[in-house]
């Protein structure tokens, strides 16, 4: 339970300080600023894998849970937890923030600006990306290595910066159904579950291929 707990609070922690900044930055008509935003999401996930690494691994993504599990690192048991926690917080979030702004149309909600294919491959090659660095500094399941907060929170505020205004750089189901539910915009939501699963679960095999030791033969027949 105390996994479950911290995964519900990390994603709520997350949720709100990301999309919060979005919602203040259209509320003040800019003086967050996009590279603001892109810079909040990446400190505050650097910040809670630093926090709640140790008790949970600090996932805070289905979709990152859903990787571990298919990498054998993470146990198959947990994930049902995982996820509905990671949901739960994501959904409290958007609803304190609805709270907090209720004038706000979107609360931080992922909306592609193109058309969704589009979008669709971005939120899975991000993911993918996502993955790939998070496999190399994670220990186990968990992201606590020394500068695994630094490494995983840089990509995400990257990633976020340069693809955020045409798919949202979600990279993370929960954190696009949280505002899709609260704010009622679940037209497009179904690509950003999809694609980032997919995206995450290719990222394995890649890895594995890439960082599995050099069998050399010994046998002169060979």
């Amino acid at each position: 339970m105390r996994k479950y707990l911290a995964e519900l609070i990390g994603t709520f922690i997350m949720v709100f300080c990301g999309t919060g900044a979005m919602v203040i930055d259209q509320q003040t008509g800019g003086a967050v600023t996009h590279v603001g935003v892109a810079i909040t999401w990446g400190l505050i996930v650097m910040v809670m894998i630093y926090a709640l690494g140790e008790v949970s691994g600090a996932h805070m993504n289905p979709a990152v849970s859903i990787a571990f599990a298919v990498a054998r690192r993470f146990k198959v048991t947990l994930l049902p937890g995982y996820i509905i926690s990671q949901l739960a917080g994501a959904v409290l979030a958007s609803l304190s923030l609805k709270l907090l702004f209720p004038s706000s149309p979107l609360l931080g909600a992922t909306l592609p600006a193109g058309s969704e294919m589009q979008s669709f491959v971005l939120e899975l090659l991000l993911t993918f990306f996502l993955m790939l660095v998070i496999m190399q500094v994670a220990h186990g399941s968990k992201e606590q290595g020394m500068f695994a907060g630094i490494a995983i929170g840089a990509v995400v505020g990257l990633e976020a910066m340069f693809a955020g205004p045409i798919c949202g750089a979600s990279m993370n189901p929960a954190r696009s159904v949280g505002p899709a539910i609260i704010s009622g915009h679940i037209e497009h939501l179904w690509l950003y579950i999809v694609a980032p699963m997919v995206g995450a679960a290719l990222a394995i095999p890649i890895w594995k291929y890439l960082c599995e030791p050099a069998v050399i033969s010994t046998d002169i027949s060979a």
